[in-house]
């Protein structure tokens, strides 16, 4: 399935008629299927090529330097998570990954909540500031594609602006080791919703990205090289009462002449301060749409989800 595609320089660009088109496109797009293709994204090959050397270099590393870097109290939001400890919400069976999670460096003096330190790499040179500064540049592509949803939204702009500006968002390299016995299942990664607002995903080693359709149906995601895929989480859904949809997908794994390769996937996952209010927008509740969710802040549904997923106790 070829997800619809946008370009995101027509939104920053100066051409009002370009703009307005992007904002239609992306919101219908994410009200009909929940996942874009995004090119001219402003993360620099580069980067994206320096960024997967570097974690395909930290996880061939001898499992005892990698648990150097996993921290249990810090449930999975900074360092390593080692291999099986991650499920998805609603199931007992743990994902067939190890991950290895950056998180904010707040800017301004800020002191509205305090953030864990990040766990640096010792034996990969240029892996701790590649990822500070693909940190940045996913956080400034989510600024814009947050922007344009506001505007569909008919909210101001700038509307999110502030909320993600030292906001809790998390870039996660993933790791699906090579299948070695005959597994219990054919999923690597087991459906799920994100949590977060929105989630950048910048390509894959490999296939195995699905999402399910309105159809009910498994069909595989596919993108061009030089686009991101990026998808509506759980907290831009709840906070348009469903207007937006936070779409399932699920990780499956290869066919049997590839198990023995492994998966590496990179997502930046979007998240705004602790404190913002994921109250349903009054503008997504009518007579025929009522309110669908509890009021919550940001912080605090993303506490009970860490517990569902068994990365919090």
């Amino acid at each position: 399935m070829a997800i619809p595609s946008v370009n995101l320089a027509d939104f920053l660009s100066n051409d009002d008629k370009l703009k307005r088109e992007f904002v239609q496109q992306l919101g219908k797009a994410y009200e009909e299927v929940g996942f874009v293709a995004v090119k001219n994204h402003g993360i620099a090959d580069e980067l994206i090529r320096d960024l997967y050397n570097y974690v395909q270099q930290f996880f061939s590393l001898p499992l005892q330097q990698k648990r150097k870097y996993e921290d249990p109290v810090l449930a999975g939001q900074r360092g390593y998570t080692s291999f099986g400890k991650e499920h998805a919400k609603g199931f007992d069976a743990p994902d067939l990954k190890e991950f290895y999670q950056y998180g904010q460096v707040p800017r301004d003096n800020f002191n509205e909540e305090e953030y864990p330190a990040n766990i640096p790499v010792k034996e990969v040179e240029g892996f701790n500031s590649t990822f500070e500064q693909a940190y940045r540049a996913f956080e400034k592509s989510g600024k814009a594609l947050l922007q344009a949803i506001a505007i569909y939204l008919e909210l101001d702009e700038f509307y999110f602006d502030d909320f993600v500006h030292n906001g809790n968002s998390i870039l996660r390299a993933i790791h699906y080791p090579p299948i070695t016995t005959e597994p219990k299942s054919a999923i690597r990664a087991e459906q799920h919703e994100d949590i977060n607002l929105i989630t950048l995903l910048v390509g894959a080693s490999a296939d195995g990205l699905q999402i399910l359709t309105k159809q009910q149906e498994w069909v595989a995601v596919t993108s061009l090289p030089e686009q991101i895929v990026v998808n509506v989480g759980d907290m831009l859904q709840r906070l348009t009462n469903n207007k937006l949809c936070s779409t399932t997908h699920r990780v499956v794994n290869p066919p049997r002449e590839l198990w023995h390769t492994s998966r590496f996937s990179i997502p930046f996952f979007l998240h705004p301060k602790s404190s913002m209010s994921l109250k349903c927008l009054d503008s997504c509740i009518d007579d025929a749409h009522q309110k669908q969710y509890e009021d919550a802040t940001a912080g605090e549904y993303l506490d009970e989800r860490l517990r569902e997923i068994g990365l919090k106790k």
